[in-house]
């Protein structure tokens, strides 16, 4: 499993991001994984249509991609990149073992709202790592806080 350490939130998660205007999910996907990573990829499958409950999250499109070449390269988004055996993955935030996870199912598209992104979990992350948490929020707002 491919991950990344991002910069402004030190925490390991699967690459992705934003679409851009005029651009579709699967274009977004292969953009961002080559910005983050330096690997080009192609889409093989959709795992999963993911739904926001509250403002912490927004929707999302899930996809199982294969490397088609490149090598690892930092980004002024990440501070790392690392293969993972599936039963050796490192602490994730919420969602993305649940994301993993459903990947791993190899079943049709999954239609999912993000029930694992909600206050009660982010204040339960915050009493046991507050600096990411702070770290989360000033991201959202525009500061992030990269080194």
């Amino acid at each position: 499993m491919l991950l990344i350490k991002r910069r402004d939130v030190p925490v390991w998660v699967l690459p992705g991001g934003g679409i851009d205007p005029n651009e579709g999910p699967q274009e977004a996907v292969v953009r961002e994984i080559l910005e983050e990573t330096g690997f080009t990829v192609k889409v093989e499958r959709l795992v999963g249509d993911y739904f926001p409950i509250n403002r912490l999250s927004k929707r999302t499109h899930l996809y199982e991609c294969a490397m088609v070449n490149g090598q690892a390269t930092l980004s002024a988004e990440t501070k790392g990149i690392e293969f993972f055996p599936l039963g050796q993955l490192p602490p994730l935030p919420p969602p993305y073992r649940e994301w993993i996870e459903d990947a791993a199912k190899r079943g049709p598209p999954v239609q999912k709202k993000l029930s694992s992104v909600n206050y009660f979990a982010l204040m339960r992350h915050f009493f046991s790592h507050p600096i990411l948490v702070i770290r989360f929020f000033l991201a959202r707002c525009g500061l992030p806080i990269n080194f």
